[in-house]
């Protein structure tokens, strides 16, 4: 999954044990320019050094796993939690977009169906 977004706000890192560590960082996604979302996503080990090359407020595309996990209180009542989980941050560019478009070239296929067909091939229809 991915989102492009404008940094909000990014903590710091913090270590939870001696092996693993988690970072987390909000993102405003826009959909519905009426109501913007404020995602907040986590970076784990060495992931967490990704968000380190962008500035809040600078614009970004997220790709993120979105993950979910029940638990059960003292209680006996099950909640449930998501989580989404960033793997990749890229700069996205004044254009909106992270890469140009696709580019293709039509003009070597219309010359293969040129190759293909000829003027005096004879259809049986």
């Amino acid at each position: 999954m991915e989102v492009q977004g404008k940094l909000i706000e990014k903590y710091e890192t913090s270590k939870i044990n001696d092996s693993f560590r988690k970072r987390e960082f909000v993102v405003e996604y826009v959909e519905n320019p009426q109501y913007p979302e404020l995602l907040k996503f986590d970076l784990i080990q060495d992931k967490c050094d990704l968000l380190e090359e962008f500035n809040v407020g600078e614009s970004l595309k997220v790709e993120f796993n979105l993950k979910g996990r029940k638990w059960t209180d003292p209680s006996g009542n099950d909640k449930y939690f998501n989580t989404l989980q960033a793997w990749r941050l890229s700069t996205v560019n004044a254009a909106g977009s992270n890469s140009g478009p696709a580019v293709t070239d039509s003009g070597s296929a219309n010359e293969a169906i040129g190759e293909s067909f000829s003027e005096d091939d004879d259809l049986p229809f």
